[in-house]
């Protein structure tokens, strides 16, 4: 299987919907989690956990600091480009992303399912009221911890772990896996449920599935077709053959 090939696949079918992980934003500089230089390679694994934000929230503001602030001025890459001009010749229905970095938005993707929030939209722990990333921001310039004008925690409206998904973001992209025909995993290890559970949803109404990600994923024995390739470079030669149709 080439990248030509696929390509005349999603021109063939009548639904298709990409999944992306990690994988797919660090050409823009973001570090991905379980990788050998990732996150958790510098940072403790629970630093995702509610329980540890709510036990640490200067540990965590911290972190923030260092390594969620810079996905703020990261920029597309090729892959999310080539995603957008998909979906912009109506080839693909919709992205559902577990990233939380904005970045198939700034591409110019418009049905974008984000099952795990963003970094851009908080909320006070205690009042509710919503704070904008340019508060919190200001806030961190002299607080270890970003409070709200009530004296609450002010929390990024991400899903920790230990939380469940928005319920409308995991019902519209499960009528998507239901819906069909094909469905693209990039640069997702597939380890983290119930967004793994995507996929098996879709091979079970008869999808084909396709998984371009660099090492093994939780699904590559589910998968029809793998790539084990940079995704860079995977995406630039699909670009280049959409290009010239």
């Amino acid at each position: 299987m080439t990248e030509r090939e696929l390509l005349e696949r999603i021109k063939a079918s009548h639904h298709v919907v990409a999944l992306t992980g990690a994988g797919v934003s660090t050409e823009s500089g973001i570090l991905d989690f379980r990788g050998p230089n990732g996150l958790y390679s510098k940072y403790p694994e629970n630093v995702f956990d509610i329980d540890y934000f709510y036990a640490d929230p200067e540990g965590f503001y911290r972190f923030w600091r260092e390594a969620l602030f810079p996905m703020r001025e990261a920029q597309p890459n090729v892959v999310h480009t080539l995603l957008a001009e998909l979906e912009g010749q109506g080839l693909l229905k919709a992205v559902v992303t577990q990233n939380i970095d904005g970045l198939h938005q700034k591409a110019g993707s418009k049905n974008v399912i984000e099952l795990h929030g963003n970094i851009f939209e908080y909320s006070c722990t205690k009042c509710g009221r919503a704070q904008s990333f340019e508060t919190v921001k200001k806030l961190l310039e002299s607080n270890p911890v970003p409070r709200c004008d009530c004296g609450g925690l002010i929390r990024p409206n991400i899903v920790f772990f230990g939380e469940s998904l928005p319920v409308h973001a995991l019902s519209e992209a499960t009528l998507h896996a239901q819906e069909c025909d094909l469905m693209i995993v990039l640069g997702s290890s597939l380890v983290v449920y119930p967004a793994a559970q995507l996929p098996i949803v879709a091979k079970g109404h008869g999808a084909t599935l396709f998984i371009v990600n660099r090492g093994r994923t939780g699904l590559d024995d589910l998968a029809d077709f793998k790539f084990d390739v940079n995704l860079g470079d995977f995406a630039k030669e699909l670009m280049k053959h959409l290009m010239k149709t």
